[in-house]
């Protein structure tokens, strides 16, 4: 198959070619050459990237990974950074070998514990602070990657997890046996009720999980042994088989140590044929002998997360949904008494869902993260009384934005991480009293030297007369009418928020000369429980009426924007909604970016690998027994009305909206003789995240509009 020429020229763009926005006015120009740069896809893919943090108890110690980019190459290295009572940041940590990551303070506040490469293979490393040269040591020698690990709270022991095969009596195994190569030739052989196939980006190999293991730290400092499997030994009472943590992106929130240090709560999904189905992720405690571990939570079969222990050891506290098979239902806190076993909702007259949960260190209350129109930030729970308040804790006089990696600490401090739409996450040190500083300056120097961009926030009445909000973003100080790029998040139960990202990112957009324009439509989360739920079995309805409704009142509030040149553009249900307008609202724009969307939905209902999500998306049915639930908002009954051009982006790797749904959407816009443009990656997923993959995206995006939208 071979491109158009069209084509051809949107994709061979050259990188140097997006440093000047092609859409900029001449009076933008005009306003002298000492104006600052607008921010390019290169500032975006080489910006310093401030991960993971970990924190002293008395806060005096901060370290976390730092990710550069190297300009030239684009290779990527991650190395570890800290601030010593608020001091300026310094890197501690650069092996040649590899990357520095997971960063994890001792109680004792003596020992640094992180993850880096040895011969290969990702091990457990220690520094001993209180060496003037800190030295590293590695302090395990596994056959398989560590990919996680968490440290007990009495410093003796460490729960240590990676990929490994049920059968495995400790990290890794010699040989590795792969149980879905069956030979003699290369084909994988899945039997009945194997359960998951392929999973996000990857093909799965029957019989090996993610699992986890505790160790005791030797005289030495040093790991030994087999360690005890979470899941059960081979052959115990009890024993279970299935991910810890979760994949694809399960981590240490799925691990908690008790307060005594003597067992381990984590969140496991039982792994079979129902499991593609099932959102039934239960909390489990094993008690480190080596038997089965023990269901907390046997009678919720919809979702249990983010166990965490009171400092006093009395209570476990997690985050349950109430509906199985929903995977974006609200996220409720419950405590458990883990002498008496009784348990309780704490936030069930809350209508938010907790993204992340932590103590205070008192014990007292919880600290938990949730979306809240447009702002992600911090809330304080009463651990009596369920009492929510919302916290400030926005360091540096912008919009709340986005609060992430909550860190409490002792005296009422928190470590936090914060960013919003106009700038990516720092670290922030929050006393418990006074004014709160920065910790972090991965890229303070870096965007004091771009050109800022403008973000708004606006209201109007959508579908079923209801509130809904949006966001405008436009380059600042720029003269003249702009063209207008409506922007369609995906989940579809997310929110384009206030909050930075490496991939959609507005700031670049509007930076090339566009008032870029997102809108929180029904289905969105921050609004309530009902308001998110209301996208199911109405993909293509309320939401489109709110996206039609509110790209007008944003035009209409602003006579800088030109609503006469208009692109619209999405990734995954915005990538749906793509297809929708094309044959929906087929007049309304000069171009569409269709990323990874749904063109057919009942091939997306059998190709899917996550079929929980499409099926409760489609009233809880599959598609043999609801075949007109699916078919009612399918846009390839619409392609007779298509005639927007498009550019169709897909992964080879997205096993979530598989990458053969873009290339029908490619084909029927070349039956149509609409024009229309593929970009396909064969290395990604769901997402493009590769840096050179990211650059060839924004230059066939950015290509795009301009060719559309320019005067």
């Amino acid at each position: 198959m071979s491109f158009r020429r069209t084509a051809l020229s949107a994709l061979s763009l050259s990188v140097a070619a997006l440093s000047v926005p092609a859409l900029m006015t001449q009076g933008a120009q005009a306003q002298g050459a000492a104006a600052p740069a607008a921010m390019t896809p290169q500032d975006l893919v080489t910006l310093r990237r401030v991960g993971a943090a970990a924190a002293s108890p008395d806060g005096r110690l901060i370290v976390w990974q730092q990710t550069e980019t190297d300009p030239v190459t684009y290779a990527r290295k991650t190395s570890l950074w800290r601030s010593v009572n608020g001091g300026a940041p310094e890197q501690i940590t650069d092996l040649p070998a590899g990357n520095t990551t997971a960063p994890a303070i001792s109680p004792d506040g003596k020992r640094l514990y992180f993850i880096a490469p040895r011969d290969g293979v990702d091990q457990l490393w220690v520094k001993y602070l209180d060496s003037p040269d800190l030295v590293a040591d590695p302090l395990s020698a596994f056959k398989s990657d560590v990919a996680g690990f968490s440290l007990s709270p009495d410093g003796r022991r460490v729960v240590v997890w990676g990929e490994v095969a049920r059968d495995c009596p400790t990290l890794g195994c010699s040989p590795a046996v792969n149980t879905a190569l069956t030979g003699p030739g290369t084909g994988r052989h899945y039997r009945d009720g194997v359960g998951f196939v392929r999973h996000w980006d990857t093909w799965a190999t029957p019989g090996t999980y993610n699992r986890a293991f505790a160790y005791t730290f030797g005289a030495d400092g040093r790991i030994g042994g087999n360690g005890v499997p979470l899941d059960g030994a081979v052959g115990a009472t009890g024993a279970i088989t299935g991910d810890t943590p979760g994949k694809p992106f399960g981590g240490g929130e799925d691990i908690a140590w008790s307060a005594d240090s003597a067992s381990v709560f984590f969140v496991a999904r039982l792994s079979n044929r129902d499991e593609p189905t099932s959102t039934n992720l239960d909390i489990w405690q094993s008690k480190l002998d080596g038997q089965g571990p023990v269901n907390l939570t046997p009678t919720n079969r919809a979702t249990d997360a983010m166990p965490v222990v009171s400092p006093d050891g009395q209570w476990l506290a997690w985050a349950a949904m109430a509906r199985p098979g929903y995977e974006s239902d609200r996220m409720v806190v419950h405590l458990r008494n883990l002498k008496t076993g009784q348990t309780r909702a704490l936030t069930q007259g809350w209508d938010r869902s907790v993204a992340s949960l932590a103590w205070n260190a008192d014990g007292k209350s919880l600290i938990a993260t949730a979306d809240e129109v447009l702002d992600h930030p911090a809330f304080r729970i009463d651990a009596k009384t369920g009492a929510v308040t919302r916290l400030s804790l926005n360091a540096t006089g912008e919009r709340e934005g986005h609060i992430a990696a909550v860190i409490p600490l002792k005296g009422g401090a928190m470590l936090v991480s914060h960013d919003t739409a106009t700038r990516p996450a720092e670290l922030f040190l929050r006393p418990a009293k006074g004014a709160a500083r920065q910790i972090s300056a991965a890229n303070t120097a870096h965007l004091a030297r771009i050109a800022p961009v403008s973000v708004s926030r606006y209201s109007f009445t959508g579908a079923n007369g209801e509130t809904v909000w949006g966001m405008v973003h436009k380059p600042v100080g720029v003269t003249g009418r702009l063209p207008v790029l409506l922007v369609v998040h995906g989940g579809p139960q997310g929110s384009f928020g206030d909050d930075w990202s490496y991939r959609w990112n507005p700031r670049v957009m509007a930076a090339r000369g566009l008032a870029v324009v997102t809108i929180d439509f029904h289905g969105s989360t921050g609004y309530g429980q009902a308001f998110t739920d209301s996208i199911n079995r109405n993909w293509g309805g309320w939401p489109l009426i709110d996206l039609q409704k509110g790209l007008e009142a944003a035009i209409a509030a602003d006579p800088q924007m030109d609503g006469t040149r208009a692109c619209a553009a999405g990734a995954s249900y915005g990538g749906y909604m793509m297809n929708w307008i094309a044959g929906q609202w087929p007049d309304r724009f000069k171009c569409l970016v269709q990323h990874d969307g749904v063109f057919d939905a009942r091939a997306m209902a059998y190709e899917t690998e996550e079929l929980w999500f499409d099926e409760w998306e489609h009233g809880g049915k599959t598609y043999y027994q609801a075949p007109e639930e699916f078919e009612k908002w399918n846009p390839v009954h619409h392609v007779a009305q298509w005639k927007t051009p498009m550019l169709v982006i897909t992964g080879q790797n997205d096993f979530r909206i598989p990458y053969t749904q873009g290339i029908a959407a490619f084909t029927a816009l070349q039956r149509r003789g609409v024009p229309g443009e593929l970009l396909v990656f064969p290395d990604e997923n769901h997402w493009v995240t590769k840096p050179k993959n990211s650059l060839q995206w924004h230059a066939a995006v950015l290509g795009w509009v301009d060719r559309w939208l320019k005067n």
